[in-house]
């Protein structure tokens, strides 16, 4: 039986501890893995010390094979905080304004991309099925080419893909970019993502498609969409039992009856955290009856501290809330609750059930699933209102949000503000049928798609096409 090896960035290893704090990556890998035999592959997170070869260590549980590396100080300055980081993430997030390129971390990200296939080499069958995620590695499938393997190998994008407009303004786009196409499958968020690589490809590749695929060489590269849900389900139940907690009451307790706006997100540039919290001032001081009965509870991790794009957004974001605490806030009422700390997905599906509002606004996301959480969260009877950019990919799903431009403080005020002051019966005609749609398309189903079009025989290319050399 074919194996399925998964490769990605990082490598979540069971603990053994339950209501971990699961990202949408590894809830989406688990997933996948659950029916299959199968290898889960990628850093370990340990950096060696100096002069020390890299580590590789296999760690089973639960029928799956963890395979796991270690990098060196510099494969992690260069590959992670340097081209990944600083470069890939800003550009893809169209803000090639913060992008800082050097050569040397791009040679570092491609050393890394050989390392990893390198490791994979040593484990990989003929016959496995290897699917690779994100902007870490997108050359890898070139580099196991390279080495020999013919195996099927699919490739999914889970951050925005931009026009070629702004891909072409990446240094050296030529040289990275149409690695791709060593891929059988390129999957993305959106179908206006898929759009835009498929456009780089006619424009910057001379290729040409036929319904979205492409021949590279004498080999069929498809380009398609998958959007990630989420266990829509199970969270639905993990929020019924978390409301009842002893944490969630509490925090309800706290609030003395008056509703609660949340809002859950990394601390990242993508995030608009800066203009959300602006918007919010702006709603106090526009529809001041609010003033004093409504609580914004902004739950933000650090994350990338060691980046100064993001030490600086830190400071600034921290400084955004004081300011609007200290001219709006009373001796009994905090308008803003922030917290840099990371909540359990089991209390948060609490915490959302217990939001009037979800207040979901990057500047730019390639999905958004915390979007998606507080609708699964939320009691059908009697839900809250999400008010959601329209530049996240869960927009495309999550039709009946109150789609806001998160560069409008303006309109996002008034949204917050129609989401709190919202009649029952408009409420629950908004989330069924987002919860409907969750349902169609969770975690699982996403995850057989996107295998079932990667597994699927290419198709005989009759159609003449300009050819991209496989491995030039």
């Amino acid at each position: 039986m074919a194996r399925l090896v998964v490769v990605s960035n990082r490598v979540a290893v069971p603990d053994g501890k339950s209501g971990g704090r699961a990202g949408g990556l590894e809830v989406a890998v688990k997933a996948a893995l659950h029916h299959r035999q199968g290898v889960w592959f990628g850093w370990s997170g340990k950096i060696s010390r100096k002069g020390e070869a890299a580590e590789t260590a296999t760690i089973r549980r639960d029928k799956i094979d963890y395979v796991v590396t270690s990098l060196g100080a510099e494969d992690y300055k260069e590959y992670y905080n340097g081209f990944a980081n600083r470069v890939l993430w800003p550009v893809l997030h169209y803000r090639f304004d913060l992008a800082e390129f050097s050569r040397r971390d791009l040679s570092g990200y491609l050393r890394v991309n050989e390392h990893f296939a390198n490791e994979l080499d040593k484990l990989l069958r003929p016959d496995d099925v290897v699917w690779v995620h994100d902007y870490h590695l997108i050359p890898l499938a070139r580099a196991l080419r390279s080495r020999g393997h013919r195996n099927r190998i699919g490739y999914f994008l889970h951050i925005p893909c931009p026009p070629p407009e702004v891909l072409t303004a990446l240094p050296n786009h030529e040289r990275l970019i149409p690695t791709l196409g060593d891929y059988d499958l390129v999957g993305f968020q959106t179908g206006d993502d898929a759009f835009n690589f498929s456009r780089y490809l006619t424009r910057e590749c001379g290729l040409h498609s036929h319904d979205f695929s492409f021949m590279v060489g004498e080999r069929e590269v498809r380009v398609d969409a998958f959007p990630v849900g989420i266990e829509t389900e199970h969270f639905a139940r993990t929020a019924r039992r978390a409301i009842k907690s002893s944490f969630v009451q509490k925090v309800v307790g706290s609030l003395n009856h008056r509703p609660q706006i949340i809002g859950v997100d990394r601390l990242d540039y993508s995030k608009g955290l800066n203009l959300r919290l602006e918007a919010f001032e702006h709603f106090l001081g526009t529809f001041p009856g609010w003033v004093g009965k409504v609580t914004y509870l902004q739950i933000t991790p650090k994350s990338r501290s060691e980046i100064p794009e993001y030490m600086q957004m830190e400071q600034m974001v921290s400084q955004l809330a004081g300011r609007i605490n200290g001219a709006y806030g009373e001796a009994d009422w905090t308008p803003i609750r922030y917290l840099n700390r990371a909540y359990s997905r089991t209390a948060l599906a609490g915490l959302y059930r217990a939001s009037r509002v979800g207040l979901v606004t990057p500047l730019r996301d390639g999905m958004n699933l915390v979007a998606k959480e507080y609708v699964a969260a939320q009691d059908p009877d009697d839900p809250g209102v999400l008010v959601l950019s329209r530049f996240a990919g869960a927009a495309n799903e999550c039709k009946e949000a109150l789609q806001v431009n998160p560069y409008d403080t303006e309109a996002v005020a008034a949204a917050i503000d129609r989401a709190l002051s919202m009649p029952l019966e408009e409420r629950r005609a908004r989330h069924q049928p987002m919860y409907e749609t969750l349902l169609n398309n969770d975690i699982a189903h996403w995850a057989e798609r996107f295998l079932s079009v990667l597994t699927r025989p290419p198709r005989a290319a009759s159609w003449p096409l300009l050819g991209l050399a496989a491995n030039g």
